[in-house]
């Protein structure tokens, strides 16, 4: 009998609305005749996987890859939020070149996109979660029927129907952070009119072929498909491997855990960042977080500049990272900061339960020295 792991968790939201975050505790519970360590390392998760919860999953922990269930280590994934973390380190590479002002309005680089009730908010604001824009729009979904994984909707689009839905006077920003992806979504575009090229091209300038991250990319708006080896996955019963790509910035890269892992290490060394903007990488705004942000514990402000988020292990150590999920992938990837212990995962959910004490179990297990 496989042994489960039995935990408390946080909802985890999706990946345009609320974003993902860590549990906030954990306990191993074994089931009758099984024996599970109480500090159970990465390979005894696996060992116990797939389950009734987790059809498949990889791990790559300090640079050595595993799996368990149908799905290799070098497998293709597709990354979800953990996009962000790439976008918001282009923006920051144009802030060092001089061609954007992080504090600026940012509808000084965008005019005419966001209502004139924005006009305050400025580039650091939608790199932090500051911003105060409004809830996304719907996306697609389930309950738009048959092939609703195909469907898909355009950034200014996206943007459009979002603040025609907002009601009341926008929050004043810079006092509350909100994880919204419409941050995102505004930062790609602000890309886009600075540089006068796709998102995509100054994606693979800046950062894929500099670090030659061979098996990364962001897909084409009308391409679902997803190289191979990769996960067959499926919600409600129907297979949603070949996707739309359309979270775009926010969520709609595809990569592996290797090079999720040479994206990190390069990221934490300042490979990609002079000095200056390199601190913002870990710049955590003094900011309340959103009573509706389950990301953040405390009351306070995880998310920092560079897009990553500030999460505390139990034995108190402060790891970085960033979680993010598509229909049938779960992923993130942490590190301690000076990547003395780093981890990058991939679940892939059956649906009939929540796979985040698993994500916990890991997490913590890989980042934990183990003499602690």
């Amino acid at each position: 009998m496989r042994s489960r792991l039995a935990v408390t968790t946080l909802a985890l939201a999706t990946a345009l609305t609320v974003g993902a975050a860590l549990p906030a505790t954990a306990a191993a519970a074994p089931a009758v005749g099984a024996t599970v360590s109480a500090s159970p390392t990465v390979q005894d998760i696996l060992d116990h996987l797939p389950d009734d919860v987790v059809a498949s999953a990889l791990v790559r922990q300090d640079g050595v890859g595993a799996a368990a269930g149908p799905v290799t280590p070098d497998a293709y994934v597709r990354i979800g939020s953990t996009t962000k973390v790439f976008t918001n380190t282009v923006v920051l590479q144009l802030v060092a070149e001089h061609r954007i002002d992080v504090d600026a309005p940012a509808h000084r680089y965008v005019p005419g996109l966001m209502p004139a009730a924005y006009d305050g908010v400025t580039v650091r604001q939608l790199l932090d979660h500051t911003s105060g824009l409004p809830k996304p729009a719907a996306t697609p979904g389930p309950a738009d029927g048959p092939g609703w994984w195909l469907k898909s909707v355009t950034p200014e689009g996206f943007l459009r129907e979002s603040f025609a839905a907002a009601s009341g006077t926008p929050p004043e920003p810079g006092h509350v952070q909100q994880y919204n992806g419409l941050n995102s979504f505004v930062l790609g575009l602000i890309v886009e009119r600075i540089t006068g090229h796709t998102f995509a091209h100054e994606l693979e300038h800046r950062i894929l072929r500099p670090l030659r991250l061979d098996h990364t990319s962001l897909p084409a708006a009308d391409d679902p498909t997803i190289p191979s080896p990769h996960a067959t996955v499926h919600v409600d019963g129907d297979d949603v491997t070949e996707q739309s790509p359309y979270p775009w910035v926010e969520g709609g890269m595809i990569s592996t855990a290797a090079d999720l892992d040479r994206f990190l290490i390069a990221l934490f060394q300042g490979r990609l960042l002079p000095p200056a903007q390199q601190k913002l990488v870990f710049d955590v705004p003094t900011a309340d977080s959103a009573d509706s942000n389950s990301n953040c514990f405390d009351g306070t402000a995880c998310f920092s500049v560079g897009g990553l988020m500030r999460y505390q292990l139990p034995n108190g150590t402060c790891v970085w990272g960033k979680t993010g999920s598509r229909p049938g992938w779960d992923n993130g990837f942490f590190a301690t900061r000076d990547l003395r212990h780093r981890v990058v995962y991939s679940l892939n959910p059956t649906g009939t339960g929540s796979d985040f004490p698993y994500i916990k179990a890991i997490t913590e297990s890989a980042l934990t020295d183990r003499d602690d």
